[in-house]
């Protein structure tokens, strides 16, 4: 079961799929010393010449026993010229995976600098073109950008393995612990502070806010969510499970919107998605609810309805029973036009070299994309930050060997679980510290972790009335990795740098 969870987990686009380097090995050397890059550089931030540090090094983690168990790379951006750094706020950022470095948020999203990119078109090969980000909230806050064990520089070391590292808990610990390292490191015990996960980070995070404020007495001010997935099971479309189906329809009915496919296309989007919603939530629910007791005037209606949301033919959705998967929609929908839809962002299409399979076997997203972030973001480490090359940085841990993700979960009496919620920490943490903002940030078009999914999960965390509006929810007219698309990007920032600033005073 295990194994099909990561499985579809990955198949659901949480990875960004880009060829994987093998993860850096456990150094058995317990006495691997911290490193440390440092420059200077200044950057045009929302018109205005922002003067910054960078540095690039790791921190060495122990465990309980004050052993050296890994070394944890990291990128951290520091605005110079503030009085008193006790007053910055700092945000700590990662990417998901599980497995991922953090280069994807980082040059697409809060660097000082970042990868020009033309949306929609597939990326033409090098050389590519790094600009100042514009829309990076280094304005607003410090930055420190993350890398998992596996990834960046990041690696087990002393009696430690990497696969130690490789799981809900163990991820949740290790990155915990870094943030401790850093807080303690740099004196910013009295700063502001805030999380920032996408995708796979996002259960992080949720797991991560709750493990520093029990187990190492930090309270954050904020976490920000970015296309977030706190509930596993909603993305693994599991036999005999219908959530998954009910909360992937409104992201459907988006892409079917975007592309053209509806059969009356109506004239407003976010109309049509909470007509979709609606219908998700009642009548698409309550016929699923019957399984084979449906009878057949009724199957025939919702098929008919369901047609008209996601473009997709009443004969296909009558033979998939009412329920078409996240890969058969991807393939099926502009299989026509010999096109393939993206699942980290369904405006994206890819040719289809398979007419005849019933999945799609590619992201076009992530291809259209991944090769120009990973030269770009290589380029700018050892050129610009002055790493050393000797110094081999791992875009991620995915084809690493040993690779093989621990999903069990252990929280509180409910004990381990292996479809993880890491709602329930985070819920935890907000009731424990009623001052904590969530804000959380979907892509209309995301099909790796639809928005639908999140609304149902933020509306299912059992929160007292008195703290339910500390969740803030924004929508963006992209997907997964909304910032690759320039409006929402800005919009991104805006929404970013208001709540830092707003839940820092």
């Amino acid at each position: 079961m295990r194994k099909t969870i990561i499985a579809l987990a990955l198949l659901a686009g949480i990875f960004t799929g880009v060829a994987a380097q093998n993860a850096a090995p456990a150094d058995t050397s317990a006495n691997t010393k911290p490193e440390s890059y440092i420059t200077k550089h200044s950057a045009k931030i929302d018109g205005k010449i922002i003067s910054y540090t960078a540095t690039t090094g790791t921190l060495i983690l122990k465990n309980e026993k004050d052993e050296p168990v890994a070394t944890i790379g990291y990128i951290a951006y520091t605005k110079d010229g503030e009085a008193d750094v006790q007053k910055r706020p700092v945000t700590f950022a990662y990417n998901g995976g599980p497995g991922s470095s953090s280069l994807w948020l980082h040059m697409g999203a809060l660097g000082p600098r970042r990868v020009a990119i033309n949306d929609l078109s597939p990326t033409t090969p090098a050389p590519y073109k790094l600009e100042d980000n514009t829309s990076s909230i280094l304005d607003v806050t410090d930055i420190v950008m993350i890398d998992p064990v596996g990834t960046g520089l990041s690696h087990a070391i002393g009696k430690a393995k990497n696969k130690d590292f490789w799981g809900v808990d163990g991820d949740i610990k290790s990155v915990s612990g870094f943030i401790k390292e850093y807080i303690k490191g740099n004196d910013r015990w009295n700063s502001p502070k805030y999380l920032l996960g996408e995708s796979y980070g996002t259960m992080r995070s949720a797991g991560v806010v709750a493990f520093l404020q029990e187990n190492l007495g930090i309270a954050v001010n904020g976490v920000v969510l970015v296309s977030a997935v706190l509930d596993l099971h909603q993305l693994t479309f599991a036999p005999g499970d219908d959530i998954s189906y009910i909360l992937y329809l409104p992201t459907y009915a988006a892409t079917a919107y975007f592309h053209n496919k509806l059969p009356v296309k109506p004239a407003d989007l976010k109309s049509f998605i909470k007509e979709v919603t609606d219908f998700a939530k009642g009548d698409y629910t309550l016929a699923l609810t019957k399984g084979d007791k449906l009878d057949d005037a009724e199957k025939d209606r919702i098929a008919a309805k369901l047609a008209a949301y996601t473009g997709l033919s009443k004969d296909f959705i009558l033979k998939a029973k009412l329920r078409v998967n996240e890969p058969q929609f991807t393939q099926e929908l502009l299989r026509a036009e010999h096109l393939t839809v993206g699942r980290l962002d369904s405006r994206f299409t890819g040719i289809n070299q398979s007419l005849n399979s019933e999945f799609s076997d590619f992201d076009p997203q992530s291809s259209a994309i991944s090769p120009a972030y990973t030269a770009s973001f290589l380029n700018y480490f050892y050129n610009e930050l002055k790493v050393t090359k000797s110094d081999n940085y791992h875009i991620s841990a995915y084809d690493a060997e040993g690779f093989d993700w621990d999903w069990k979960h252990t929280r509180g009496f409910w004990g381990p679980v292996y479809t993880p919620n890491t709602g329930v920490d985070m819920a935890d943490a907000m009731s424990k510290n009623p001052n904590l903002k969530i804000l959380v940030l979907n892509g209309y078009y995301d099909l790796a972790t639809p928005f639908f999914g999140t609304e149902f999960t933020m509306d299912h965390l059992g929160l007292e009335k008195n703290i339910q509006s500390n969740i803030t929810m924004k929508y963006y007219e992209a997907g997964h990795m909304m910032y690759v698309h320039p409006a929402s990007l800005a919009t991104f920032k805006k929404d970013v740098a208001g709540f830092i600033t707003d839940t820092s005073k």
